[in-house]
């Protein structure tokens, strides 16, 4: 029994009974020295920490107020702050936070917006691009030089149905309340200066002649209205002297090619179409020879000093503020001072442009008018 537990027998015989254990089950002979792996280490590390919010977005620009520059851009906002680093063996934490976006510019001003101009009689609006108030009338910048200039015009048929308080105008009585006929045209025509340019401060006188004057002897229209130069309403050349006015000539000499055929009322709107329909409007009585005296029929050509609104009292010699035809070298028709008789000394208006007088006609604007008159003033 000792020699069972002999040392040497135990190293002899448990080897070879493992050997035949092994490969009982079919188990490899790997020697029993090799060691199991050892065990794992600790967990994986710690996962890194989340990265910094993102900085927020500077705040937009805000728009100046109208008619000025436009707000700055807002700042650039401040990036987060990284993430933590991660545990040991852990993944890197999350990158830097994204910077915010920049503010938005300010919106650009609004330009400003039309103004009052004081030099527009009626505080009209002045649109500084189209060069016009809201009458229609010229009042872009440099119309205050024009206004100055502002020393002729025809009478327009509202300005005389207005004055007149008849929807037949004046006819071949001008006295307006004054003593005489002259000065009462006179007058007419500073009230409708005043009514297109109010506070001008100029002495108007009518285009009239007649046998006699104040002073008992007869008047030329052309001694009654300075030396000249005269200009429409928007400043536009009439004639620079008498001599250009009276010389003869079927229209102004020198005058702007823009109303030398259609002369302009007192707007500075050419009388022939002005308020978008053309009319028959052009015989404007003067009384006068083409040289601007008193014409040869004497009282009968001025309505008896333009004093009477008889039919009968006379046949007005009249002019043509637009000529018939274009280019025409008839007086007939076409001489601003001296064309055609009118039938009558009464107040009528006929404006249809039939041709002529109908017939029994004895009104001032029986064949092509109302009576109208050219007005003058002594200095430009």
């Amino acid at each position: 029994m000792n020699e069972l537990f002999h040392p040497f027998s135990v190293r002899t015989i448990l080897p070879a009974c493992a050997s035949l254990l092994l490969g009982a089950f079919g188990c490899s002979a790997e020697s029993t020295d090799s060691k199991t792996t050892g065990a794992g280490g600790d967990r994986t590390g710690t996962s890194g920490g989340a990265g910094g919010t993102g900085g927020t977005g500077g705040a937009a620009g805000v728009g100046a107020a109208t008619g000025t520059t436009g707000g700055s851009s807002g700042a650039t906002g401040s990036g987060g702050g990284a993430g933590a680093t991660g545990g040991s063996g852990g993944a890197a934490g999350s990158g830097a936070g994204t910077g915010g976006g920049a503010g938005t510019g300010g919106g650009a001003g609004t330009g400003g917006g039309a103004v009052n101009d004081a030099s527009a009689p009626d505080g009209s609006i002045r649109d500084a691009n189209v060069g016009m108030d809201s009458r229609g009338v010229d009042a872009a910048p440099g119309d205050a030089a024009s206004g100055d200039r502002f020393s002729f015009f025809v009478t327009s048929l509202v300005a005389w149905r207005a004055l007149s308080g008849s929807p037949n105008g004046f006819g071949g009585d001008l006295r307006f309340g004054q003593p005489t006929g002259l000065e009462g045209a006179d007058e007419i025509c500073r009230q409708i200066a005043e009514r297109s340019m109010a506070g001008n401060g100029k002495t108007w006188r009518a285009f009239l002649s007649a046998a006699v004057g104040p002073g008992g002897t007869p008047v030329n229209a052309i001694d009654r209205i300075g030396p000249g130069p005269w200009y429409d309403r928007r400043g536009r050349l009439l004639a620079q002297t008498k001599a250009d006015l009276a010389s003869g000539a079927i229209r102004p000499t020198g005058a702007d090619p823009a109303i030398v055929n259609d002369l302009p009322n007192e707007d500075g709107v050419p009388n022939h179409n002005p308020d978008g329909t053309v009319v028959d409007n052009h015989h404007f009585m003067t009384g006068s020879t083409a040289t601007g005296t008193l014409h040869t029929t004497g009282a009968t050509a001025t309505c008896q000093d333009w004093t009477s609104l008889v039919g009968t009292a006379g046949k007005p010699r009249c002019g043509f503020a637009w000529p018939r035809s274009v280019g025409s070298t008839q007086a007939n028709g076409a001489h601003w001072l001296s064309g055609i008789d009118e039938a009558g000394c009464a107040a009528a208006i006929f404006i249809t442009g039939s041709g002529g007088a109908p017939p029994g006609a004895n009104g001032v604007g029986s064949g092509g008018g109302y009576g109208g008159i050219y007005c003058f003033a002594l200095t430009p």
